[in-house]
């Protein structure tokens, strides 16, 4: 349902339709993938009644939030030509977590100030992967407009204004969160600079202060464009290795649970 859905845009963008034309069934489908993936996610919640921290499950938890997002602002706003870049990697993460509900032993005792952890972190990082997505969108669109030669892609999209505004709506309230699981990290965990989470922490850490620097920038500065994209790629690189960086080398490299 997920890949219907970015079909769909990606039939009206091949055809040079209006997207408005197939909206209400892009937004459909849309609904419908979210649904199930939420039903899976919930499937494994209830099997080990603790949010699962292996990596596919997280990867899996991660995309359905971020689709969730996404669809939610779709509603309001004229983007669903976004769905072409993210429903698919939400596809692969439901495919990835197939078969993967399986009742486990937590290495840690996962108590609920710990859930409130993990949550924060899970909705801080899917909202700055929405603005690493939409970064990603804004430079291609900004280099194609001085080009003079959009692509259809590049014309299918909303206004560079309207995606500049998202970005750093998107960008402030994904660092907002970031800052209370930061801060609930500190307070609820015993250790959270111990050998396994010390790295996850300094480069946690690291994101916080790029996203920080590029908000007061674009505040202060009137920093915007390429400079807003570069900043926000850094402070993604930085997160996307705190938060899969080591659980993928432990999980799937060392094959350490």
């Amino acid at each position: 349902m997920y890949i219907i859905s970015a079909s769909l845009v990606a039939i009206n963008i091949s055809k040079g339709l209006s997207q408005n034309i197939q909206r209400q069934w892009v937004l459909l489908s849309a609904f419908a993938a979210i649904i199930t993936h939420a039903l899976l996610v919930s499937h494994s919640y209830n099997v080990n009644h603790i949010i699962s921290n292996d990596f596919f499950s997280m990867l899996s938890l991660i995309f359905l939030v971020i689709s969730l997002l996404f669809i939610l602002s779709a509603i309001k706003q004229p983007i669903e030509t976004l769905a072409i870049i993210i429903f698919p990697f939400s596809a692969i993460a439901v495919f990835l977590n197939i078969n993967n509900a399986a009742p486990l032993t937590p290495s840690v005792n996962v108590n609920g100030h710990l859930q409130t952890h993990i949550i924060l972190s899970i909705l801080s990082y899917s909202l700055l992967t929405v603005a690493a997505f939409q970064a990603i969108f804004l430079s291609f669109q900004e280099k194609q407009l001085h080009d003079r030669h959009p692509s259809r892609l590049i014309n299918c999209l909303p206004p560079m204004q309207l995606m500049e505004a998202l970005l750093f709506r998107v960008l402030f309230l994904g660092l907002l969160l970031l800052t209370f699981a930061l801060a609930s990290g500190f307070i609820y965990l015993d250790d959270i600079f111990a050998q396994q989470l010390a790295h996850k922490t300094v480069l946690s850490i690291l994101a916080w202060i790029l996203f920080t620097t590029l908000l007061c920038g674009r505040y202060f500065l009137g920093w915007r464009g390429q400079k807003a994209v570069k900043w926000t790629y850094g402070g993604y690189f930085a997160l996307m290795l705190a938060y899969f960086g080591s659980k993928f080398v432990l999980q799937l490299v060392l094959n350490q649970g």
